[in-house]
């Protein structure tokens, strides 16, 4: 341990605040809503804690900053404890001076402040956790008011969008004042209300003078090259222009890839974020696994946004997924992109991502509209969640007469894509639920993760493979979590009993609520089929076709070529024919508690001594998960592990075993 790490215990001393009540043990993930720290409080990460503890800093009027120290378990064996302090928790290191390099006489903020938040990682509940075990709120110095704390450097953040406005504002030659002054106006906050200062703006401007983009490029099919020579599946395509320079290179890795055979069916292609330093085009392709998470699937960064250069990505991209097509690609209203999807993925249902169309609203609409903003918002949502295009054209010629929008371009430019985005012309084609306001955050989320890193190209790649590692340990917790909980049946129906043993709690859950619902409805039999409608009206409802022998159903609603998911009405028709099992063929597979066939793992098995152990990491996750579902599997487990660990102890350690175990631990 370092001496700064021992200091930092000797001041945060554990006896004071380790102790925890029966009470605190045994409190929810929930609790982390609560404003205050507290001992026992729970956190799924650290980075969630962190988040917390910021946020209360803030309202307090202090920063806080990461002190990691190791935990009892001693060093080489993970993260186990971690402090967040005060900004001014500590003193003052003593410089040394030199003659040669002088020095900067800087005045230091720290004054050996003892406001502290401690937490620990545990496992008592199946998966790892991160709970409070020490708090101290007592500071030796001022806290800031609500209008001053806002100047810390920690609360200093620019934006991609700032950033890509400060490097236009740049090129036009205008001065630091000039770029502040206009981005207030944009704004419209009052003078030196902007979440930066004038000194962050220029500490941007000088890194972007610092970067060389050729040297970066070199940078970038370096790092490519040697990722590709560790691991043969990785892969990366480039183009170099007639002088030699980078001019698009995209890349996936194996992992991505396999993922993508399973739930490739729907895809993201976000294009709509800029490398700020270079700037240069980037575009992610993301889809969403059967826990409800996103996976990552490709990246491309291009010179420009042209029809060519798009092409250029999604010949690659195809390449990359051996040929296979998604069934729906959803991207941003760029013409180019769409000529480009037309050519390249003629069979690719395209559509308009509602929450990059939704973004540009503040921007289309918040002056014309004024005050009724909000009110043409909401209604604007109604509509495009209507079921039948009949009621969207309707409900549209409604809302622009209403809200006196009959000239507005925005308005008209909407309606004549209005087969892109509005769900009512969607609804026939597998969407995997990602026009849903949560996964369409969690998506955007998934993708701002990658965007933290804009400073140079190797740190951009390193931050890409960081955030889809397939070790991904939020993902792993939070699929470990869902697998974990004990299903709650609503209904007592056997669909329902049976169907939680195929699918995933995320989609199980979505299933269920379309079952709950069935039982609010009347079937009744016609010509052809069933007309299903809610037991309170008397007219209307969903036409279900039954086909028994053939264990075929469809619906009018096109729920399940929306979702995946059957819907009330078609499971209502099952019920009203005595079917006690969902046919197999609307459980899908890419919904379903899947894991990677033995086969494919054999195929695809890393030769490297660390992925090897990576993939035995997954593999007891994946036992873990299975045994932990009912007493008699844990017994079964138990006892196989154990005589496992008899017979591999009896086996010679390599040295060069040990040396990437050492390794591993340190990377963990």
């Amino acid at each position: 341990m370092s001496e700064e790490a021992g200091s930092m215990l000797v001041v945060y001393d554990d006896t004071s605040s380790t102790e925890e009540s029966t009470h605190q043990t045994s409190l929810s993930l929930e609790t982390t809503n609560d404003a205050i720290p507290y001992i026992g409080q729970r956190f799924p990460t650290h980075d969630a804690a962190y988040e917390f503890y910021t946020e209360f800093a803030k309202s307090c009027g202090f920063s806080i900053r990461r002190h990691r120290t190791e935990g009892k378990d001693g060093v080489g064996k993970g993260l186990t404890r971690r402090y967040f302090v005060c900004h001014r928790a500590g003193n003052t290191p003593v410089k040394t001076s030199t003659e040669s390099k002088p020095q900067r006489n800087r005045k230091s903020s720290r004054c050996g402040c003892q406001a502290y938040m401690r937490i620990s990682k545990t496992t008592e509940s199946g998966a790892p956790e991160w709970r409070v075990t020490g708090f101290a709120n007592h500071h030796n110095h001022e806290l800031l008011e609500p209008n001053q704390v806002r100047f810390l450097p920690a609360y200093r953040t620019i934006s991609d969008a700032d950033k890509n406005r400060i490097l236009i504002f740049a090129k036009t030659g205008i001065s630091v004042h000039q770029m502040i002054r206009l981005m207030e106006l944009e704004k419209c906050v009052e003078p030196g209300y902007l979440p930066f200062t004038e000194k962050d703006v220029r500490n941007l401007l000088q890194s972007f003078r610092k970067i060389d983009p050729e040297e970066e490029s070199l940078d970038l099919l370096r790092m490519c090259r040697n990722i590709k020579d560790k691991d043969p599946n990785f892969k990366f395509e480039y183009t170099l222009d007639i002088n030699n320079r980078l001019e698009n290179i995209a890349w996936s890795y194996a992992s991505s890839i396999q993922l993508y055979d399973i739930f490739g069916d729907a895809v993201v292609f976000d294009t709509t974020h800029r490398l700020t330093a270079f700037d240069m085009p980037l575009g992610i392709w993301v889809g969403m696994n059967n826990y409800g998470m996103p996976c990552f699937f490709g990246c491309v960064l291009l010179r420009d946004e042209t029809m060519r250069s798009f092409s250029w990505a999604l010949k690659v991209f195809l390449g990359f997924m051996n040929g296979k097509a998604p069934q729906t690609i959803l991207t941003d209203q760029n013409i180019c992109l769409k000529e480009a999807l037309s050519m390249e993925m003629p069979t690719t249902k395209h559509a308009f991502c509602i929450w990059m169309v939704v973004a540009k609203f503040p921007s289309w609409f918040n002056a014309v509209l004024g005050e009724r903003y909000n009110e043409w918002k909401a209604e604007f949502y109604r509509i495009y969640n209507l079921e039948s295009v009949e009621d969207f054209e309707l409900g549209w010629r409604e809302m622009v007469c209403s809200f006196g929008l009959h000239s507005n371009r925005h308005m008209v430019t909407l309606y004549s894509s209005r087969s892109f985005w509005a769900l009512p012309f969607l609804r026939s084609h597998f969407l995997a639920g990602m026009t849903t306001t949560g996964q369409s955050k969690s998506i955007n989320a998934f993708i701002q993760r990658f965007l933290s890193a804009q400073t140079r190209l190797a740190h951009f790649v390193e931050q890409v493979a960081v955030a889809v590692d397939f070790k991904d340990q939020t993902g792993e917790q939070q699929t470990m979590q869902q697998n974990l909980q004990n299903v709650c049946l609503k209904t007592g129906a056997p669909m329902e009993s049976h169907a939680a043993t195929i699918l995933t709690p995320f989609a199980f859950s979505k299933l269920q609520e379309q079952l709950v619902l069935a039982a609010h409805y009347a079937s009744f039999p016609i010509e052809d089929g069933f007309l299903v409608r809610h037991h309170t009206k008397a007219e209307g409802g969903r036409k279900v076709y039954w086909a028994p022998q053939e264990g075929i159903i469809s619906c009018s609603c096109h729920q399940f070529d929306f979702s995946g998911t059957l819907c009330r009405h078609s499971l209502r028709v099952l019920s009203t024919g005595n079917c006690f099992q969902i046919p197999d063929r609307y459980l899908p597979i890419r919904w379903r508690r899947i894991s990677m066939p033995s086969s494919k793992l054999l195929q695809s098995a890393p030769n490297d001594h660390a992925e090897r152990v990576q993939l035995l990491q997954n593999m007891v996750s994946s036992l873990i998960t299975e045994s932990a579902k009912s007493k008699e599997r844990l017994d079964i487990a138990t006892e196989q592990v154990s005589n496992l660990l008899s017979r591999i102890r009896e086996q010679p350690i390599s040295l060069q075993g040990v040396k990437d175990v050492s390794s591993i631990n340190r990377n963990v």
